[in-house]
């Protein structure tokens, strides 16, 4: 498995994503400005490995505080917190992950639990997400395998894969459980400009796998389809709204037309963290806007001239009605999405297979 993240004694150390595929190194953050830096920066990225990372991120800021007291701990907690939720706005499980712990903290708090139970309690809540996200993986996974094709060739958008999670992967997650059972599938990857996730990472970690895979500019996707070479489209999420509306890698919603042109199924794969039932639709999706270094220079050597305009939004927000259906670990949701995820919303929330 691949290590994205990992909670060590000396703080959580991180795969730098921003060096893959040419080097493999990691960033170790020894304090929560340093997670914080971490996840801005996109040395770790993906929704769900982001969650996870801002739970870590908590937990040592809490952990390394030196606070005697638990109102001047409290208050610490507010200030990692924020710190945290304002790395990156557009992936509802940044704030979800902050949550989860900074939750815990206060019903601990609340009891006046002595603060070295506090730091224990609030380490183990976040090392056990990441291994819960691992078995969420798994269990998506074996939910939408059947959904692929026998035999055949899967589209994908940025990276979802064990890079963009604790490990397995939710979009990527699904293809490995498909040809774990025996699926004949090879992948293409767009490359996903202008952070390369597709070609970057998603190749690196699939090649890895020994899956065949094959990058693709952007703007080859309607030519290929075209042709009959894509059975279905599968891809992540960093957001989805209470009607199903997708927020993810910018590029996305262009595909999923294309897909709904060709007749080809256009599915989505995330946690049932990444379903933000309190923001009712796509329009309500805050989408991070980042540097434009990111477009005009490539490895270091500017691509356009100086001073012409440039626009980099991260994300798009895929309409409902373009996706086929939304594969999550308790189930699979198909529309109308409004209905099918408050009834799941409802429901317990199933036993994780094993991680």
């Amino acid at each position: 498995m691949i290590p994205t993240l990992e909670w060590l004694p000396t703080g959580v150390n991180f795969l730098d994503q921003t060096k893959l595929p040419l080097e493999e190194t990691y960033v170790l953050a020894t304090d929560y400005k340093q997670v914080a830096t971490v996840i801005r920066d996109m040395i770790v990225r993906g929704a769900p490995a982001i969650g996870v990372s801002a739970a870590m991120g908590v937990a040592i800021g809490i952990d390394r505080s030196t606070a005697t007291d638990l109102p001047t701990l409290t208050a610490e907690v507010a200030v990692i917190a924020k710190t945290l939720a304002e790395t990156r706005p557009t992936a509802v499980n940044l704030f979800w992950g902050i949550d989860e712990v900074r939750n815990l903290y206060n019903e601990l708090a609340a009891k006046n639990t002595p603060i070295p139970e506090i730091k224990a309690a609030v380490i183990a809540k976040a090392r056990r997400m990441y291994d819960e996200d691992i078995a969420s993986c798994k269990q998506l996974g074996a939910n939408g395998a059947s959904l692929l094709p026998q035999e055949g060739t899967v589209l994908t958008h940025c990276n979802a894969g064990a890079l963009a999670t604790c490990g397995y992967g939710t979009a990527l997650g699904v293809i490995r459980a498909a040809i774990e059972a025996g699926h004949k599938i090879d992948v293409l990857a767009d490359e996903t400009r202008p952070f390369l996730q597709g070609a970057r990472l998603t190749a690196w970690e699939l090649m890895k796998d020994d899956i065949t895979t094959t990058v693709l500019c952007d703007n080859m996707a309607a030519h290929l389809m075209s042709k009959g070479r894509i059975q279905a489209v599968i891809v992540g999420a960093d957001r989805i709204a209470a009607n199903g509306d997708t927020a993810n890698k910018i590029g996305t919603y262009g595909v999923s037309i294309l897909a709904k042109e060709f007749g080809i199924p256009f599915y989505v794969a995330a946690p049932w963290s990444t379903i933000d039932i309190a923001t009712a639709s796509g329009d309500l999706i805050p989408i991070e806007q980042r540097a434009a270094t990111e477009v005009t220079h490539s490895n270091g050597k500017q691509m356009t001239p100086t001073g012409v305009g440039i626009e980099n939004p991260a994300f798009d927000v895929t309409p409902a009605k373009y996706i086929t259906a939304i594969i999550t670990e308790r189930g699979v949701l198909r529309g109308p999405f409004t209905e099918s995820i408050q009834q799941m919303n409802k429901q317990t929330a199933p036993e994780l297979l094993p991680a």
